[in-house]
């Protein structure tokens, strides 16, 4: 059985990622390595694993149940390898890490050099997106997640807290009669974060408890913090971000805060998290990196 072991791996990789293609890239090896592996288990147990088609791989109850039955142990024989390469306390390998487009470029990015060059050993593969991808699926090591709750399915570091504000330009504002209630926002120019099935509503907690909701509206909308700071630093529009892609804007006077007894809410998360799929052992690389990233956001955002 032991020479298996290898196949059987293969398949819990295939279970993962859906197709032979995504699998073969994982394991560093040529699809058809990837499909001989299977069919070669399949011969052994004398069972069909997987149902081929021309886009995807689907186990069968057989390869379900022995993907099921193997997991852990393949898990265990995983975290034992890693421990056994951190014994040495020098982080090495690849590692993976996913984050939000404005949220990586902006507070990721500038704080990978010194990691890397403090870690010679491990090497960094960035993926910017907005779309939240399943972690295990994509083979993704971390992902950095701006989330009012992490996911149950995932081990959660939170990194530092975060909150949402509501800017303009100082010339828009100075053009205008003063903002003193969220409800007249109804009657200005709003630059609103699209999310898919979601209104363009925008809610409030203000003093002695009050709250208020308004529906915004205006001449520009998008799917990206970066693309709204841009437009509510050219005029044309009070934009709801989040404090990082705010911050450097207000400091440097590009940006004013607008409505400040009111505290937007709902809008974006309330703290930034590192995710990672559930495992029974967290390599040395990654913790590392969570306590580099912990340490440089927090002190960043302080200094705000």
């Amino acid at each position: 059985m032991a020479p298996l072991l290898n196949h059987i791996h293969a398949l819990t990789v295939l279970a993962e990622r859906g197709s032979f293609t995504a699998a073969a890239r994982h394991l560093g090896l040529s699809k058809a390595a990837m499909s001989t592996r299977v069919a070669e288990l399949e011969r052994a147990l004398g069972v069909a694993l997987v149902t081929r088609t021309t886009r995807s791989a689907r186990l069968t109850d057989a390869g379900r149940l022995l993907v099921a039955q193997s997991a852990p142990a393949l898990a265990q024989i995983a975290a034992a390898q890693a421990a056994a390469q951190d014994h040495v306390a020098t982080p090495r390998g690849t590692l993976r890490l996913t984050a939000p487009v404005a949220l990586g470029r902006q507070h990721v990015v500038p704080h990978l050099a010194t990691f890397l060059q403090a870690h010679p050993g491990v090497r960094v593969e960035l993926d910017l997106s907005d779309r939240l991808a399943p972690l295990a699926r994509e083979g993704l090591d971390l992902a950095v997640r701006h989330t009012p709750q992490p996911p149950d399915d995932c081990v959660a570091w939170r990194l530092c807290a975060t909150r949402s504000l509501l800017v303009a330009a100082p010339a828009l504002l100075a053009a205008r009669p003063a903002l003193t209630h969220p409800e007249q926002l109804a009657g200005w120019p709003c630059l609103h974060y699209l999310r898919a099935g979601e209104a363009a509503v925008w809610r409030f907690a203000g003093p002695r408890r009050q709250a208020a909701q308004v529906a915004v509206s205006g001449p520009f909308a998008a799917n990206n913090s970066e693309a709204l700071r841009t437009a509510a630093e050219a005029g044309l529009g009070v934009a709801l971000l989040p404090d990082f892609s705010a911050q450097a804007a207000l400091v440097a006077g590009r940006l004013a805060p607008v409505l400040p007894g009111w505290q937007p809410s709902g809008a974006f998360g309330d703290a930034l998290y590192a995710l990672r799929p559930h495992a029974s052992y967290v390599p040395l690389a990654v913790r590392l990196l969570v306590a580099h990233l912990r340490a440089a956001l927090a002190a960043g955002f302080e200094k705000a």
